[in-house]
């Protein structure tokens, strides 16, 4: 934890803060993308949004309170970032995030960013018929594995609602596979 407070106190001051945010983009610039890749399916949106993180990143760290981990704070902001992604692109085109997300994953066999096979196309289908909560505990858990005590600090929700959200995505989706 003292290890961590020094790296923000090193963002933060102007002579280290050049090398340190290298430091923190080389940390988790790739982690960050697939959470929002996970969110958003399209590269190239998953790519704006990962600059928009960083660049809010940057912005409010000076009002960080470590309260919770760096990393848990920025994948807050990562979430809130392609949520509001998702929500404002469906509304320049005139539908829910539910549909545009369905038809984002039609789209998927064409996007040679992604490694698609029947299965996964299904389950990603599946996954985009779920709740918005469900989809990113789902996601969070099954394709970037982060630990529940984790995705409740980024989340903001209790464990025991984040694996009934989990419990409920993954009867939903045996559901659609089943009869899909």
């Amino acid at each position: 934890m003292q290890e961590e407070k020094d790296f923000i106190k090193e963002l933060l001051d102007p002579e280290t803060q050049n090398v340190a945010f290298q430091k923190l983009l080389r940390d988790y610039q790739k982690p960050l993308y697939n959470h929002i890749r996970n969110i958003v399916l399209n590269h190239d949106d998953a790519d704006d949004v990962l600059q928009n993180t960083f660049i809010k990143v940057f912005q409010y760290l000076k009002n960080f309170k470590a309260e919770s981990k760096l990393f848990s704070w920025m994948y807050r902001i990562a979430t809130n970032e392609a949520i509001t992604f998702i929500n404002q692109k469906a509304k320049r085109n005139g539908t829910t995030s539910e549909t545009l997300q369905s038809k984002i994953v039609d789209n998927l066999k064409a996007d040679v960013y992604f490694d698609s096979n029947e299965i996964q196309i299904k389950l990603q289908k599946a996954v985009a018929q779920l709740p918005e909560k469900q989809q990113l505990v789902f996601k969070m858990k099954y394709y970037e594995e982060i630990k529940y005590d984790d995705m409740s600090e980024i989340l903001g929700t209790s464990v025991g609602a984040l694996k009934a959200s989990y419990h409920h995505a993954v009867k939903k989706i045996e559901e659609f596979v089943k009869t899909n």
